[in-house]
């Protein structure tokens, strides 16, 4: 007999095999309908894979994270098998899970697979899923593995294999489908009722634009029809709001291929909806301590191997600058941290100097791979809103705290309501990818840890996710239409201050080493303004709007008035334009609609003689008939209110 705990603390006895299915059974046949997977010990298992030990076991469904990851991963697998009925000779890499679906990167040989052909996929996938065949596990030897994928001439899983070791390998097998995979799987194909492919694309084969260009199938799936339409109206509506085109079609910014991919050109309104994010944001650190630096946009290559983000990031950065000097090196700034290490070590610091808050919205660069780029989401130049405070170690705490508030001002302001806070700690087992002492690892953990519980953040914790310097606490937040993002960031860092050698002097007149906090609520500006305007799909709060008020002329007769009162606006501080175009004024109305400009001023011969103007909320239609002071006395209040969006 062994002995299973489950989540809830209750100890039951089971024969040595028993599956998490079979304890799912024992507890509810309503319950193991449901079981697609289950957490052993930690780990994701297969619900019929025997439990031959004491285990504490977890049964997922489909409203666990696990689980959908297991459902859409089984998915891709289903995906596989049709393609391979379909069109003989196709050979496959991965398919792994996504936050939303999967997708699996294939080598189509001869056949050609299109747009065109990604319906008959979906009804081929429907039909396998309704002989609700058994995801079946193997183990088989490096050897016999090696063999089986060497007769059969694959490549692509041979060389996975080559970096395998000989124990836990295993194959999976559904219905005429067999892959090499370490799974878990779901119980049986018919789990799978709702199926859409949405998207083909190229991808290269590890991602490496020097190899061969595989064609990347993504899908996504359900549990039931009604769940799948549900989230094809989701994904209809997240078309509308895609940043790529809205951004397009408000003039906010653009690329050029001259210029290079994943470069991207700030059009004027786009600049001003930066710059007033980079006001907002630098008037609130002025308030909280925060000062101004600026670095340079490359550094030597001396300060990276210091800082260790050339070892840990030189494949990932543009190639070196060569200067005539002989063996004299400059990259690109990938990072803005070691150069305000540098800056720190300008002058003595004191335990009176602590803590020192330097702040820069600066620019760096990462060469992403052509595949990896999207719109302003993953670029190859970005701007961070970055800081880096220094501090005694018994302010780390406090620090943080106030880091915290910050973050959650920036969310409040910009109407970010829903999002968890994950605190990404360590690997537990793989230590060789991180840089610094377990000693201070520990300390910075558990401040992240002490500081996040203090400020009641709601949290989650996961391993292997810190960066290789420390850990950290990311933002992730949900948009309007449920999407998840990763926002600000905050990361304790006690090993940047031990090789730059950072010293401040204690009231002890003695040396100590400063702890640094990185953080960065925005994350980076190209990315923030992206989900910013698929949140609010364009219609930016008034106080941020590029262009607040668009002021609509009935006639030319009354463009002098018009210009009058544009004038006074501007006065205010009010970023104002006219539409003096000959056209009608519904015209005028629906064009400004669609430039989802926050406010209209409809401008006639009433509102001339009354020295007044008709107001129009986008949107909303009509407001009333308002004075240009009571005009300029309501906006100026909303503005410094920084009310969300309407």
């Amino acid at each position: 007999m062994i002995k299973i705990t489950l989540p809830d603390g209750a100890v039951k006895e089971y024969d040595a095999g028993v599956s998490s299915m079979d304890i799912a059974k024992s507890i509810s046949e309503g319950l193991a309908r449901k079981v697609l997977a289950a957490s052993v010990n930690g780990q994701v298992w297969d619900a019929e894979r025997p439990i031959r030990e004491d285990a504490s076991v977890q049964l997922l469904t489909w409203n666990d994270l696990n689980g959908k990851t297991t459902f859409w991963h089984s998915s891709a697998h289903l995906m596989a098998e049709a393609i391979e009925s379909m069109y003989p000779g196709v050979k496959f890499w991965v398919g792994p899970p996504l936050e939303t679906g999967f997708y699996y990167d294939i080598d189509p040989g001869d056949n050609s697979i299109g747009e065109e052909d990604l319906r008959r996929l979906e009804v081929k996938m429907a039909e396998l899923a309704k002989q609700a065949n058994p995801f079946l596990r193997k183990e088989i030897s490096k050897a016999n593995a090696v063999q089986m994928f060497t007769d059969k001439g694959d490549e692509y899983k041979l060389d996975l294999l080559s970096n395998l070791h000989d124990e836990g390998i295993t194959l999976y097998t559904q219905g005429k489908f067999t892959d090499l995979c370490r799974g878990p799987h779901i119980p049986n194909t018919g789990f799978i009722k709702g199926i859409k492919l949405t998207n083909i694309a190229g991808a290269y084969w590890k991602g490496d634009e020097k190899n061969k260009m595989l064609t990347r199938i993504y899908g996504v799936t359900f549990p039931s029809v009604k769940e799948l339409d549900e989230y094809l109206v989701l994904l209809e509506e997240a078309k509308k709001r895609d940043h790529r085109k809205l951004g397009k079609e408000l003039e906010l910014f653009a690329f050029s291929e001259k210029v290079g991919m994943g470069l991207p050109l700030w059009l004027p309104k786009g600049a001003m909806l930066r710059e007033r994010l980079q006001q907002f944001l630098q008037k609130a650190q002025m308030e909280s301590g925060y000062l101004p630096v600026i670095t340079p946009h490359i550094g030597h290559k001396n300060l990276y191997v210091t800082s260790g983000h050339y070892e840990k990031y030189g494949k990932d950065s543009f190639q070196p600058i060569k200067t005539p000097q002989e063996g004299e090196e400059f990259f690109l700034k990938p990072m803005n941290c070691p150069h305000h290490c540098e800056i720190y070590k300008t002058s003595p610091r004191s335990y009176k100097d602590l803590p020192l808050r330097l702040a820069e919205f600066g620019t760096v660069y990462r060469y992403e791979q052509h595949g990896e780029l999207h719109g302003l989401t993953r670029v190859r130049g970005f701007t961070q809103d970055d800081a880096h405070l220094f501090c005694m170690p018994n302010q780390v705490k406090d620090e943080f705290k106030k880091v915290i508030d910050l973050v959650l001002y920036v969310f409040k302001s910009l109407s970010f309501t829903n999002y968890t806070a994950q605190i990404s700690l360590r690997d537990k087992t793989d230590r060789a990818k991180y840089i610094g002492t377990d000693e201070n690892w520990e300390l910075a953990e558990q401040a992240i840890i002490e500081a996040s519980a203090e400020k009641g953040l709601s949290t989650v914790i996961e391993y292997g996710e810190a960066a290789f310097y420390g850990p950290k606490l990311d933002f992730l937040v949900r948009d309007a239409i449920g999407r998840k993002w990763q926002l600000g960031t905050i990361q304790v860092d006690y090993n940047l201050p031990e090789r730059f050698d950072l010293t401040y002097i204690g009231e002890d007149n003695a040396k100590h080493r400063p702890v640094m906090i990185h953080r960065a609520p925005f994350g980076s500006l190209e990315r923030f303004i992206a989900l910013l305007i698929e949140h609010c799909a364009g219609k930016f709060p008034l106080w941020l709007a590029p262009t607040q008020v668009k002021l609509l002329p009935i006639s030319d007769k009354f463009l002098p008035y018009t210009e009058n009162v544009a004038q006074q606006l501007k006065n205010a501080d009010i970023r104002v334009e006219i539409d003096d175009r000959n056209e009608k004024i519904g015209k005028k109305i629906r064009d400004t609609e669609l430039a989802k400009i926050p406010l209209m001023l409809v401008i006639g011969e009433k509102e001339m003689n009354d020295n007044t103007v008709a107001t129009r909320r986008q949107g909303k239609g009509d407001t009333g008939v308002q004075t240009i002071e009571e005009f300029i006395l309501a906006v100026n209040e909303e503005v410094k209110s920084k009310r969300a969006f309407e």
